[in-house]
């Protein structure tokens, strides 16, 4: 049975999918006969090869749409060019997210802590989700059911940390899951058939988790495309009463 079987068909919206987890959702997307269309976002075109190429194997089901989450007025226009094309959005996934670049590194200890990159960790772990769901709300009122889910991480449970430390990955995720469990309330209001979902997909073997993957166990490392197929499944099983919570790439619902 399709993962999609409790999912009305229709189209679905993929943030940061020209590589990593984003990507993994695309290519198993495409083969949903359920899903009519995939729209999908990259920011760098230099980094979105492999999804350009798919894009071109699939012309009439996935299009691909350029856009920095840290930018509302691209949000905006991102949005826009999707509802001249459609005007309902049944399964939308905000796969962005930071813990590390050139300049960027987690926090050990008070010391290491900037503004400047706390900034910049929430603007694009926290900011970036909220103004989504407000641009997305008008494409994701309607009468089929439809979910909006974010990528969270565990470690931005303040009931989970036991270690301490990367201070700004920490706080940013558990800020998103603070505006995601007020967008769910909200929308339970204006887009009463929308669940809204934040998902920690495990330890996935991606970029973002390359510098720090020596101490995890190989059981616990999970290739893409293991985290999306089990990211699909907690999807497609979420109910009503599910929408403004936190859960675990295996279903369980994990603390604020």
């Amino acid at each position: 049975m399709s993962v999609f079987a409790q999912i009305h068909p229709g189209n679905a919206f993929i943030i940061g999918a020209s590589q990593g987890i984003g990507l993994g959702f695309v290519q198993k997307l495409l083969l949903e006969p359920q899903i009519a269309k995939v729209y999908a976002t990259y920011r760098q075109q230099e980094t979105a090869t492999d999804l350009i190429t798919l894009a071109q194997s699939h012309p009439q089901k996935l299009i691909y749409l350029p856009m920095d989450v840290t930018d509302e007025a691209e949000i905006e226009i991102c949005v826009k060019k999707i509802s001249q094309d459609v005007k309902q959005l049944h399964l939308v996934i905000n796969c962005v997210g930071i813990l590390h670049d050139s300049q960027l590194k987690p926090e050990k200890s008070l010391r290491q802590i900037s503004s400047e990159n706390l900034l910049k960790y929430f603007q694009i772990n926290s900011i970036a989700s909220v103004l989504i769901a407000k641009h997305l709300l008008p494409l994701l009122t309607h009468q089929d059911s439809s979910v909006f889910a974010c990528i969270s991480a565990k470690i931005g449970s303040i009931g989970d940390n036991r270690l301490g430390g990367w201070y700004g990955y920490r706080a940013s995720k558990a800020a998103l899951n603070m505006l995601m469990k007020n967008t769910a309330i909200e929308y339970r209001r204006r887009s009463p058939k929308t669940i809204v979902v934040t998902l920690h997909p495990g330890t996935t073997d991606t970029r973002l988790s390359q510098p720090f993957q020596s101490n995890i166990p190989p059981e616990k490392l999970f290739p893409v495309e293991r985290t999306v197929t089990q990211l699909l499944d907690v999807i497609a099983n979420l109910k009503d009463t599910d929408t403004g919570e936190f859960f675990s790439w295996d279903g369980s619902k994990l603390p604020w």
